[in-house]
């Protein structure tokens, strides 16, 4: 049985993982000068490089802070609460069906039985068990820049070859003065 749980919960990370945007191991991009305009949304004018130091601590903080927040809403399974964290858009692409039935036929998912019917499934099934809030150190949270009101938060964990590596956990967006996990 145990081997059955540790193959599952390795197929819904691998799920959850294929479903969010990935690249390659990033560096910090917050600079030591600049202003950043949080109201400007024109992201051909936004230099990430440009973002001043205290500009960057500031959303940092914040950014830790939301993702604090989302582990409590993991450990309780709080759906209701964990729908308030999500964009609109984010909400309809995990609720349609053709995303939810792409999802279901990954082979991991099949093997497992589980086929994804709405949201909610999605939230049980893939993101709870794929954001153990255990292993999601707030301390270890970097972020970079997409926008002035965009950011990819980062972990960095250690990799079987003992490696440290670099991995996305969320990609957010200020809306209306909070933090929102979008696509």
């Amino acid at each position: 049985m145990g081997g059955k749980k540790i193959l599952l919960m390795f197929s819904l990370i691998t799920i959850l993982a294929l479903s969010c945007k990935t690249m390659p191991d990033p560096k910090p991009v917050p600079a030591e000068t600049g202003q950043v305009n949080r109201n400007n949304s024109n992201t051909h004018s936004f230099d990430p490089n440009k973002v001043s130091q205290a500009v960057y601590d500031s959303t940092r903080e914040e950014v830790k802070q939301f993702i604090e927040k989302l582990n409590q809403i993991v450990r309780t399974r709080n759906y209701n609460a964990w729908t308030g964290t999500l964009s609109q858009e984010y909400i309809d692409l995990y609720s349609s069906s053709s995303k939810l039935r792409e999802l279901s036929e990954e082979p991991l998912m099949k093997k497992a039985n589980i086929t994804l019917r709405n949201l909610n499934d999605y939230f049980t099934r893939v993101f709870i068990p794929s954001r153990n809030p255990d292993r999601v150190q707030i301390d270890n949270i970097d972020i970079e820049f997409v926008t002035s009101t965009k950011v990819r938060a980062f972990t960095t964990r250690t990799n079987n070859a003992g490696q440290n590596q670099r991995e996305i956990l969320y990609n957010l967006e200020k809306i209306n003065n909070d933090w929102k996990i979008i696509n």
